[in-house]
């Protein structure tokens, strides 16, 4: 039986409902759209951690942020840490990566907002590691961004499983990585072209919302989408079967797509959430100081209350990421019919957390886990199941395990994940009855003088969180309170609800608790 070749497409912070087949009436994405009705849909799928670093390297190694111990943003993966790709690399898979990777830090320096009392931990080599000295000198600034603007990075062989590695580092108009070379190649400085300093227009109400003057064919987003058009056509002359991690920046702020893309949306005609005057009498104390700043962004990259003119501006702007997005994911998708490749090829598409975008007032993200921060979009295409969709809980830490059951790869120790293989089969089917979501960075975003620490668990009917260093919490029955608006953690009618989500969430981290040493490759 040939093993099935796989295309993995990853965006980074979109939400669900910011695609035609999430529901959402204003932005524009048939190609997605078309995917979708092809697919497995995965309704309910959480990430494990809703910040990019954390998230996308526990899907690589399928082990939750607290046990991989790259728990933050700036914590670089061990390289010889275990992961599915090197499973993959290890029984005859050509394996590539283009686009953002996150795996290790990217941008180096001290965290904006950290406090005086909090010691910086950019750039880390070796700090809170082992620091194995068969890594080499540098072992964690493959991907700073920095090193990439001052030369041309040759990859190691093997990099966390990935023989062949084209980077972009960053977001939006103003990346580094291998894209930056590409770009300049082409006629493009970006450090000269992107960026709000050089935008062709610029809104005033907020200073992430602008349109780019690099032009569209050099943007990142065209970057990925010809360099894995490239790797998938030299990968139909080989033998091996192939594995393609396409990894987009867009639509993360700040929102600067280039071109028609900026304007292609109309700011009035996007309608706001019912949630968006949400009065969070019961909130935590750092989004109740966010809601009496509305519309004021002084805390920098980290979360704020957005007002009716800078969401509409933004959301409409951000759509047009979007749709630029869902124009680059179309070409590959005929790539693959184009060469033949289709019929036995497993396409994935989701991403590594979503953004508040308006919802109860809020945006951005950061020690905050409602819905539209925590929840992503899965689409599993396989040649054999048919499509459809589930309301069945899913994780991305699944999703290492899902792959390698579908190449007919084994696991390796200390995986926590489940295989969603049984849900491709059956929509009616569960591998889950809770997910675990941790959140934690060496920065003060909930006020209270110190690093911040977080866990959620997330049930069929419920969601409740707990704050280090605060009494209070927050919990949803979201059975009768899907929007997540009256929040039962401190009142009586919830207390039996906050008991048995309580022992949940305390058996849970249980499980994933670390008992050694994180699985290296070859274990």
């Amino acid at each position: 039986m040939t093993r099935p070749n796989f295309l993995f497409i990853i965006t980074d912070q979109l939400r669900p409902d910011h695609t035609g087949f999430g529901g959402n009436p204003v932005v524009k994405t048939p190609n997605i759209d078309q995917l979708a009705s092809k697919s497995m849909r995965f309704d309910r799928t959480y990430c494990a951690h809703p910040l990019c670093g954390p998230s996308r390297r526990t899907l690589m190694t399928g082990r939750m942020p607290s046990t991989h111990g790259s728990w933050d943003n700036g914590t670089p993966l061990d390289l010889d840490a275990n992961t599915f790709v090197r499973v993959l690399r290890q029984h005859g898979y050509r394996t590539g990566h283009v686009g953002k990777s996150h795996i290790q830090e990217v941008f180096g320096g001290p965290p904006p907002n950290a406090g005086s009392d909090i010691p910086p931990i950019y750039p880390l080599t070796g700090e809170g590691k082992a620091n194995n000295p068969t890594w080499g000198e540098g072992w964690d600034q493959w991907e700073m961004g920095s090193r990439h603007r001052q030369e041309w990075v040759e990859i190691p062989e093997d990099y966390y499983g990935f023989d062949h590695v084209e980077l972009i580092c960053g977001h939006e108009d103003l990346p580094t990585g291998h894209y930056y070379h590409w770009a300049q190649q082409h006629g493009v400085d970006v450090a000269k072209m992107g960026g709000p300093q050089n935008a062709l227009k610029r809104f005033d109400g907020w200073n992430q919302v602008y349109q780019s003057s690099v032009p569209a064919e050099l943007y990142p987003t065209t970057y990925v989408t010809q360099r894995s058009v490239d790797f998938l056509e030299k990968a139909q002359n080989d033998d091996r079967p192939f594995f393609l991690f396409a990894s987009y920046p867009d639509p993360h702020h700040p929102f600067a797509p280039p071109g028609d893309y900026y304007n292609m949306y109309d700011a009035d005609s996007v309608p706001l959430p019912d949630t968006f005057y949400d009065p969070h009498s019961d909130s935590m104390p750092h989004i109740q100081e966010m809601i009496a700043q509305r519309g004021k962004d002084h805390r920098g990259p980290f979360p704020f209350s957005i007002d009716e003119t800078q969401y509409r501006k933004a959301s409409a702007v951000e759509y047009g990421s979007i749709t630029m997005l869902d124009e680059g994911i179309g070409q590959l998708l005929t790539t693959l019919k184009r060469l033949g490749l289709d019929e036995n090829t497993v396409v994935v598409f989701t991403s590594d957390h979503g953004d508040m975008f308006g919802d109860h007032g809020l945006m951005l993200k950061h020690a905050i886990h409602y819905e539209g921060v925590i929840q992503v979009p899965l689409l599993i295409q396989t040649p054999d199941n048919q499509a459809g969709s589930t309301q069945s809980l899913a994780s991305l830490l699944d999703l290492g395990q899902t792959i390698l059951d579908l190449a007919e790869c084994p696991e390796y120790k200390g995986m926590q994940g489940h295989s969603l293989t049984p849900i491709l089969a059956d929509p009616a089917a569960s591998v889950r009855d809770r997910v675990l979501i941790e959140e934690g960075m060496p920065l003060d975003v909930t006020g209270q003088g110190s690093a911040y620490c977080l866990r959620t668990i997330v049930t069929d009917k419920a969601r409740l969180t707990i704050y280090e260093g605060f009494e209070h919490g927050e919990l949803f029955d979201r059975e009768n309170d899907p929007d997540e608006m009256i929040n039962l953690f401190g009142k009586p009618e919830g207390k039996a609800l906050r008991a048995e989500m309580m022992e949940k969430l305390a058996y849970t981290m249980m499980t994933y608790n670390n008992y050694g040493k994180a699985p290296k490759f070859g274990d």
